[in-house]
């Protein structure tokens, strides 16, 4: 197959990655600009800069893209904005940019999750500490800018410090994690569109810790999802989760199979779930990372083992050839990571060199003909590290 090169004028790299948001790698969907360039490579691509952050506009734009039904896409600045806190933001397809949200503090700041689009048109998502206990918040924000707080962790029983955007179960309810709280390992809630929390799990560390990633909802009606940390050997767990907080380990990583997940899983077409880890079970110094499938029974495949120390592998995507599409953080031929994929048979292909690290906080996403991402730093301020959002 043919890969289009993605060729990146700026080298310059975030040089402030917040520690526990380093390993919160919301990716589910982060690979579909590429995928829909490798599915359609007969196609020429054209690389766009949509827009280029200047800081008061936002800086590091983070977290999920969301689709609006007017066909913008929606997002979030971790930083920026009049306040410096971070902002929600409005892009055309035509790349005019309008800044709907400035945080304060007092509403939340660092809103590093993005959004989700909900059913009922409007967009939810989380900011990682402010709020009333500085703690974090879950908001949400209509396609016209104005934003209600739909709650303020206490830091306490309910949790600290939520960084995954949640995501709306089939009974309109939303679901998501925190990083910390609860236990002190983090915890697993449920809020209403209203602003109505439940803490549905407390991790205790012997059932993971400090989940960092979006929960998946599969296709038995079910939550998976992945703590980096915890599980009977510390070295993080893949967990099942009912809608009422029934948490099942479906299996707990202990180097052997890889050691810490790195993002969400995601499930397959054939009803398991892959995902990657940090480290992997070969003898490379401070781990090869590795690409797994995991059983909802919870029997374990290395599909791949990646051959150079700690390239950090952030995420997978399933492509509508069946394919699974990836990307690493380091590695490759100038150590810039790699764009890559898996076919069905489980065989590597040759990856994609990049010249820009891929953040993990840098996510792609589809919408109709036109395919967007947005990236942490660089653009025609790379300089400033302010970032850019293209279409290719």
């Amino acid at each position: 197959m043919t890969i289009t090169k993605i060729v990146f004028s700026n080298l310059a790299h975030s040089q402030r990655l917040k520690s526990f948001r380093t390993s919160a790698a919301l990716i589910l969907t982060t690979l579909m600009l590429v995928v829909a360039a490798a599915t359609t490579a007969a196609t020429a691509q054209t690389y766009t800069d949509l827009f280029n952050f200047t800081g008061y506009d936002g800086r590091y734009p983070v977290g999920n893209f969301a689709q609006g039904r007017d066909g913008s896409l929606y997002g979030t600045t971790e930083e920026g904005g009049a306040n410096g806190y971070g902002v929600v933001f409005k892009i055309t397809p035509g790349g005019k940019l309008k800044v709907l949200y400035k945080f304060d503090n007092v509403h939340g700041f660092w809103p590093v999750s993005g959004l989700t689009l909900g059913t009922d048109g409007n967009f939810y998502g989380t900011t990682s500490f402010g709020g009333t206990h500085n703690s974090g918040t879950i908001f949400k924000i209509t396609p016209s800018g104005s934003l209600t707080t739909l709650y303020n962790f206490t830091g306490g029983a309910d949790g600290s410090s939520p960084a995954p955007p949640p995501i709306q179960g089939t009974d309109g309810d939303f679901y998501g994690t925190t990083f910390l709280g609860g236990q002190g390992y983090g915890t697993v809630y449920k809020i209403t569109p209203t602003g109505t929390l439940t803490t549905l799990y407390q991790f205790d560390g012997t059932h993971g810790a400090n989940p960092s990633f979006a929960l998946v909802l599969a296709t038995n009606g079910n939550f998976y999802g992945a703590t980096p940390g915890g599980g009977s050997s510390g070295d993080g767990t893949v967990f099942k989760m009912t809608p009422k907080g029934v948490v099942t380990i479906v299996y707990n990583f202990d180097g052997t199979h890889g050691s810490g997940p790195s993002a969400p899983v995601i499930q397959g077409s054939d009803g398991n779930f892959y995902g990657t880890t940090a480290d992997g079970g070969r003898d490379c110094n401070g781990g090869c990372a590795a690409v797994f499938k995991l059983t909802p029974h919870g029997t374990i495949t290395v599909l791949h083992y990646f051959e150079v120390d700690n390239p950090h592998p952030i995420g997978l995507v399933q492509a509508t050839d069946g394919n699974f599409y990836g990307m690493t953080q380091y590695g490759g031929t100038i150590g810039c990571g790699v764009i890559f994929q898996i076919t069905p048979s489980w065989r590597l292909l040759d990856p994609l060199r990049l010249r820009w690290h891929p953040w993990r906080r840098a996510r792609i996403y589809p919408h109709a003909t036109h395919h967007w991402h947005d990236l942490r730093a660089g653009g025609s301020r790379g300089d400033l590290q302010q970032g850019c959002c293209l279409q290719l």
